[in-house]
């Protein structure tokens, strides 16, 4: 039986926000021109639409698990962060692209404690193997910290990543494209963005008056 919880959010939607919003749906029936392409974990605690408090047609989202990229490749079959990046640069021409990263990541934690596989297809074991360049960059791992290194490498390795797809270069290198690193505290609900020159991680703008926040630098991711 289809989730109660889900058919009375349903019916909240159309009461609600659609009788509200019902000349927006009926223009984005037409067609999406998102500006921003999100890639963010598949984490049921991050939600980009809520954290950013964007409306339906604002942002194109990409989720997986530990907001990976993976490096430009064409061998295989199968690429479905490939292809909706591809799709969001090329089809709908997004002016920014995302990568946001969080805190507490479970397939971070994968790749830093790996465990028995949940299946014989291993297939999360297979797909965080890709955080190893990043694990390269994050240092000691010892030290308290390691995860939240480890989750800020990431987010700078996937950045790397994007680089390596020739269509996503050649539009960074014409201004016609801007990416940008973020990194989302659960607990808190704390923003902090990667400065692309050092790599380190520091509170947005409008909110650095809402407590102390370190800042951990991966200045090689």
């Amino acid at each position: 039986m289809f989730p109660e919880a889900l058919k009375a959010g349903y019916r909240s939607f159309v009461d609600g926000r659609l009788t509200d919003e019902a000349k927006r749906y009926a223009k984005l029936a037409e067609g999406q021109s998102p500006e921003v392409l999100m890639i963010s974990c598949c984490d049921s605690r991050v939600s980009p639409e809520v954290i950013f408090d964007t409306g339906p047609g604002e942002l194109f989202v990409i989720r997986n698990v530990a907001n990976i990229v993976p490096p430009c490749e064409t061998g295989g079959d199968f690429h479905g962060t490939s292809a909706a990046i591809e799709f969001a640069v090329q089809g709908l021409e997004v002016k920014h692209i995302v990568v946001l990263g969080h805190a507490s990541c479970g397939g971070i934690k994968a790749y830093a404690n790996p465990a028995k596989p949940l299946s014989k297809g291993d297939f999360i074991g297979k797909w965080v193997s890709l955080v190893e360049p990043a694990a390269a960059k994050a240092g000691d791992t010892s030290v308290p910290d390691y995860q939240t290194r480890l989750e800020y490498a990431m987010v700078g390795q996937s950045l790397e990543n994007l680089m390596t797809f020739p269509f996503v270069r050649e539009r960074v290198e014409s201004g016609r494209l801007a990416l940008h690193g973020a990194h989302f505290g659960i607990a808190r609900g704390e923003l902090l963005l990667r400065d692309p020159e050092t790599g380190e991680f520091k509170p947005a703008a409008d909110q650095a008056g809402r407590g102390p926040t370190s800042v951990i630098g991966c200045s090689e991711a």
